[in-house]
């Protein structure tokens, strides 16, 4: 899987922040934001009530949050070609993960980035981080309290993002909140979840809502149509992201990194963002044989499938080899068409 750097600045910004708070009072946060984090405990009020809160949310949870919503802008501007945003709306953004994410999609911007969110110590907080930003988006982002539940009324923007915070609603407040989000969005929507059985129902409820509001689905699924997964299992990817010292000691973790499980869903009005979804994406790690890759693949016509690339496809097993989980398949335009149409489904 990809690996996702955070940024050099907002991680200085994160550890010059945290260094000022006790890790081990960080520490002590750190298990009743994973049950919020989870979506096991809806709720009509904020889940960051207080600075220590936000503080441990920083050091818990931004960095994941930012590597899935940066691997998910990235996946949207694969399809989307030259489109560019010029305002932004984060809702539900907290301390402002999105923010940075977009800013570092398309750097050097003019974009301009509102962060709306029910909890002022994580706005307050996120604005701290925000000032010493090398990108001009996210030193200039303004940072508003609103509540989130019931029929919020929300400024139209560009491009909306709405990352790990329809978990934390009422079912109720959920379905409000992304109506307001899809009718408030003039160009894209990307809606960003954990990788978990609950986050993937959380997503494909949004995905359906967007689509019902007349938004096209761009990434990661190939169509619009009902999602081919049954049963127990879900869809989700991974990003990989660095821990520095800091990080593993307000977590508890003794590994230089962490693998962020997450699903999400970019949406786009079609008069509005040209684009069009990948023919088929790999839905799982790919599995490296003697001779022959295995893809596990959604696609557009033919649902989930199953491709054997070997070497006798030429460019495009060399392709496969270099491909990873989430990625597009064929992986570009000009890719051996020959040899991709010659790895069709086969059985093993």
């Amino acid at each position: 899987m990809s690996t996702v750097q955070l940024p050099a600045d907002l991680q200085d910004a994160l550890s010059e922040r945290l260094h000022a708070t006790a890790p081990s009072r960080a520490s002590a946060q750190v298990e009743r934001l994973i049950e919020n984090y989870r979506g096991t405990t809806p709720t009509a009020a904020p889940i960051l009530r207080d600075a220590a809160d936000a503080a441990a949310y920083a050091a818990y949870r931004m960095p994941a949050t930012y590597a899935a919503v940066r691997s998910a802008l990235g996946a949207f501007r694969a399809q989307a070609g030259d489109w560019a945003p010029g305002t932004h709306l984060d809702l539900g953004g907290g301390t402002g993960a999105a923010t940075w994410a977009v800013a570092d999609a398309w750097p050097g911007g003019t974009h301009r980035s509102t962060v709306l969110d029910w909890s002022q110590p994580a706005l307050t907080l996120g604005r701290e981080l925000a000032r010493g930003a090398g990108e001009p988006a996210v030193r200039a982002a303004e940072w508003t309290r609103a509540p989130l539940g019931g029929a919020p009324a929300l400024p139209a923007a560009d491009l909306v993002t709405v990352s790990y915070v329809i978990g934390e609603l009422t079912p109720a407040g959920r379905a409000a909140l992304l109506d307001a989000a899809a009718a408030a969005t003039r160009g894209a929507l990307v809606v960003a979840e954990p990788g978990t059985p609950d986050g993937y129902r959380r997503i494909i409820e949004a995905r359906d809502r967007l689509v019902a509001a007349g938004l096209t689905v761009l990434a990661p699924c190939p169509h619009d149509g009902t999602c081919p997964i049954t049963g127990t299992d879900w869809c989700h990817f991974a990003a990989r992201v660095p821990r520095t010292s800091l990080h593993r000691q307000v977590k508890g973790g003794t590994l230089p990194y962490e693998d962020e499980k997450f699903g999400y869903v970019a949406a786009a009005r079609p008069d509005a963002v040209p684009g069009a979804p990948a023919a088929a994406r790999v839905v799982r790690h790919p599995q490296i044989r003697k001779g022959q890759v295995l893809l596990d693949l959604c696609t557009r016509d033919d649902g989930l499938t199953r491709n054997t690339v070997t070497k006798r496809h030429g460019p495009a097993y060399r392709a496969a080899r270099d491909t990873e989980w989430g990625d597009t398949w064929p992986p570009a335009p000009d890719a051996d068409a020959d040899a991709a149409a010659d790895s069709a489904p086969e059985e093993e």
